[in-house]
């Protein structure tokens, strides 16, 4: 069962005005089974998953493109990066002949394009880039398309099509995380992140990076998962896994390359000097991260240790998908200062912010009792959200209300 995602309209738009359209995303959130469902009937596809097409594609690139002709999907380009090359040198020329270039080519990438280097600039003007990660909640109970927007008044549009949930049923999703195969069917969940660790740590790190020992980066990426939602310390990791605080970075890196994590920036000003610097970091699948954490069912994960934490990273992953999925850049942050007031999540657009905070209880008190720091800013603050499991959209008072979780 295919179920239709988000992305699909603005792939669509871009492939009528550029030559190349990019999908890039973490293995086995749909971007090559998106791809193929809304493909023209002329588009060809080819994985370069295969060794025959990826050793074309290696030692000849002209030869690849002319056996394989336009318009192509090509699934997993990353594979060989060179082929980038070959295609702008298509694209240009057919501008230079005067026929139109928009839609040649489709890519699929596990790794973030803008994360791989030297090979940004070679397309730069003639590639449209997306972020896909897996299913949002919106896309899995199908509604419609909308990036997360903190103003009430888009707020209130949001909760005319979310279904009230509770608590239980909120972890369950936790729990269960977006991988379409695990929606879309009923395969075991345990036997399905068994292999997606397996093909990710075989695969894509062998591919990534000069990573010794795939044992030290088994325990690494447990590691992090036990961390989602926290501040993110080299110094830590690199004094848990036996690593050196450089390695620790580097690992770092290839997991937000991959899309397993999103890191979240705290908000910093030169206004003032007492706000910290250190980012947060988030899985990016909650699934994922429960079954490294081995939480053994939903209920465990509701009433266990990290039952906060998994909340707020579902929250904030769940906004960072809108924006993916709107093709738009998350500009989300958090604030932090010396005095250890935190607010978990600030949205910030032209000269106004909107904080957010996430609760787990469904009439938190003194929700907004560190929202007062942001006048130091001189932006207009809006009124603040409190994400938690109320039953509606209701004022704690004039400048901060209660709003489901599930209206995400």
């Amino acid at each position: 069962m295919y179920i239709q995602r988000h992305l699909e309209k603005q792939v669509l738009d871009a492939s009528r005005y550029y030559p190349v359209v990019m999908v890039c995303g973490q293995r086995q959130v749909g971007k090559s089974t998106m791809l193929n469902h809304i493909k023209e009937p002329g588009r060809r596809y080819v994985t370069l998953d295969d060794g025959n097409a990826r050793r074309l594609a290696s030692n000849d690139p002209a030869l690849f493109f002319e056996t394989y002709g336009y318009p192509l999907l090509i699934d997993e380009f990353q594979r060989v990066p060179s082929i980038l090359l070959e295609i702008k040198k298509l694209v240009d020329q057919r501008a230079l002949d005067g026929e139109n270039n928009s839609g040649m080519f489709w890519l699929t990438g596990s790794q973030k394009f803008q994360m791989m280097q030297g090979v940004s600039e070679s397309l730069a003007g003639r590639i449209a880039i997306f972020d896909m990660s897996s299913l949002s909640t919106a896309e899995i109970e199908g509604r419609p398309a909308a990036q997360f927007r903190p103003d009430l008044d888009s707020i209130r549009e949001r909760l005319k099509y979310s279904r009230h949930k509770n608590i239980h049923t909120i972890y369950s999703d936790i729990f269960r995380g977006g991988m379409p195969k695990l929606c879309a069917t009923d395969l075991d969940r345990d036997r399905f992140y068994m292999d997606y660790i397996n093909t990710y740590i075989e695969r894509d790190i062998k591919d990534l990076a000069q990573v010794g020992k795939l044992n030290e980066f088994y325990d690494f990426l447990v590691f992090m998962a036990a961390r989602t939602g926290q501040e993110l310390k080299y110094d830590e990791i690199a004094g848990a896994i036996g690593i050196s605080a450089p390695t620790a970075k580097s690992w770092v890196t290839i997991l937000e390359r991959s899309g397993i994590i999103f890191i979240l920036r705290p908000y910093y000003s030169n206004i003032t000097k007492r706000l910290v610097k250190t980012p947060k970091v988030y899985f990016m699948d909650t699934g994922l991260a429960a079954y490294l954490c081995r939480w053994p069912n939903a209920e465990t994960l509701e009433n266990g240790a990290m039952d906060g934490a998994f909340l707020e990273t579902y929250v904030v992953t769940e906004i960072v998908k809108s924006y993916f999925n709107a093709g738009k850049p998350s500009d989300l942050f958090y604030y932090r200062d010396v005095d250890k007031k935190e607010i978990d999540l600030l949205i910030v657009e032209g000269g106004k912010m909107y904080p957010i905070e996430i609760k787990k209880g469904k009439e938190p008190l003194r929700p907004d009792k560190n929202f007062g720091v942001l006048k130091q800013f001189k932006l207009q603050i809006e009124p603040g959200i409190i994400l938690c499991m109320s039953d509606e959209l209701i004022p704690y008072n004039r400048d901060s209300w209660y709003c489901p979780v599930s209206v995400l």
